[in-house]
């Protein structure tokens, strides 16, 4: 099966209309898709199956951020996607090689990744695409969706 990975670029919206459901956790917004895409910090790579009209079977999508301490910017990782029916097939460490190439030429020197400590494939897609051992960091989410009294 040919699987083509692709960097999108602003005008690319039209990649997403065929796009199963296994792939991205939610369904797509139209105008999210946009607002990332036009906006040059923000990456996506898809991975597109030839033999099944291009449907996209795959992705990783990053931010390219800036702090006022590092001399160069960095990449974040924001999530990464493979469709059951193609994982344990190399398409994640493509996505992530691409991702990783698209990154260097806009001058990031680091990227970073969060996963859960139990997310075996995650765990293994990343120490095979070069990723350090893990560290002992935890992720504190904040829900901003309406004001909270204190």
């Amino acid at each position: 099966m040919p699987i083509l990975i692709r960097l999108l670029k602003p005008g690319d919206a039209a990649v997403f209309s065929n796009v199963p459901s296994d792939v991205f956790d939610n369904p797509l917004d139209e105008e999210a898709t946009a607002a990332f895409l036009a906006d040059p910090n923000h990456f996506i790579v898809v991975a597109l199956d030839g033999a099944k009209d291009g449907r996209i079977v795959g992705f990783a999508s990053a931010v390219k951020t800036f702090h006022p301490d590092k001399p160069a910017p960095e990449l974040w990782i924001n999530e990464v996607g493979v469709a059951p029916a193609y994982q344990q097939r190399g398409v994640g460490k493509q996505i992530t090689a691409r991702l990783f190439e698209a990154a260097r030429a806009e001058g990031c020197r680091e990227a970073w990744v969060l996963t859960d400590a139990d997310n075996k494939a995650a765990l293994a897609l990343y120490q095979s695409a070069g990723g350090g051992a893990p560290t002992s960091h935890v992720m504190i989410e904040f829900d901003l969706s309406e004001e909270k009294s204190a």
